[in-house]
């Protein structure tokens, strides 16, 4: 008989002696080394020396992750500031928490600034480093998926996830499957990984170069997954208008890389132009 489920991991952390190894931190730097590699790679065919992209991970990586922990502890509050809450748990990012707003948002500022400290054009990375994220967050999708967390609603459907009891959210009955979120996300980032790395040629085809295009067009397609995935996500999160945080910021980061993406295009149309004109 083939199973018409899919198991959770039965263990998230294995020890060599007294230190732990956790699967989801190894889901998180397995992803980030994969962006670095292949970020390096791509950033020096458009020109760029493959060290700048280990230097500008040294600094975004690090301080990403505390924004991404920080950007967590602000909207869910109560884990950590409640009547309940613990605020020991700030810094143990083991055990999840990481939210990817903020994440992108510190890690981008700190290497945008160590870019422009060295006096190089922010685009081309920008542009090499697109795909590559969405790469890195389909990996560290993984890592939910041993924690036995942010997964969707009830299911029937063959692909549903286990859940230990342990890990049952209340009022559900043990042996209930779920959908598991953390999979359809992690794959819609790797097709959409894909299509940025077809957009890149076929902009480069017919306008000779991605001019930073390609970062927006990031913002578009990780946030339209983003969206319909949230509405199938059962664990707490900050309600506002009647919508997930994470559906507003979603909606409002797609609306950005939108106008980005407008604004870029047409200012490279008209440097074409002007370049063109006798």
């Amino acid at each position: 008989m083939l199973p018409v489920s899919i198991p959770s991991p039965s263990q998230s952390v294995w020890y060599l002696g007294p230190f732990p190894l956790r699967a989801y931190a190894l889901c998180i730097l397995t992803g980030v080394f994969i962006a670095v590699w292949w970020t390096g790679r791509r950033y020096q065919r458009l020109g760029g020396h493959p060290d700048t992209t280990l230097d500008v991970a040294m600094i975004s990586v690090p301080v990403g992750i505390v924004g991404a922990r920080i950007y967590h502890v602000i909207t869910s509050p109560d884990a950590y500031f409640g009547p309940r809450g613990n605020l020991a748990l700030i810094p143990q990012i083991w055990h999840g928490g990481l939210g990817i707003w903020g994440g992108i948002a510190a890690g981008v500022a700190s290497g945008a600034w160590l870019l422009h400290h060295r006096g190089l054009r922010l685009s081309p990375f920008a542009d090499a480093v697109a795909p590559t994220l969405l790469v890195a967050q389909a990996v560290g999708r993984l890592g939910n998926w041993f924690n036995q967390e942010l997964f969707g609603g009830p299911t029937t459907l063959p692909w549903g996830l286990q859940i230990d009891d342990a890990h049952l959210p209340a009022g559900y009955a043990s042996g209930t499957l779920f959908h598991p979120t953390f999979l359809y996300e992690a794959l819609w980032n790797l097709a959409g990984a894909a299509f940025l790395v077809w957009l890149g040629r076929r902009l480069r085809q017919r306008q000779g170069a991605t001019g930073g295009r390609l970062v927006w067009a990031y913002l578009m397609v990780y946030t339209a997954g983003r969206v319909w995935i949230e509405y199938l996500r059962v664990d707490e999160a900050q309600v506002i208008a009647g919508l997930r945080l994470n559906v507003w910021t979603s909606v409002l980061v797609f609306v950005a890389g939108l106008v980005g993406y407008v604004l870029v295009s047409r200012r490279h149309l008209d440097d074409a132009i002007e370049t063109a004109a006798p």
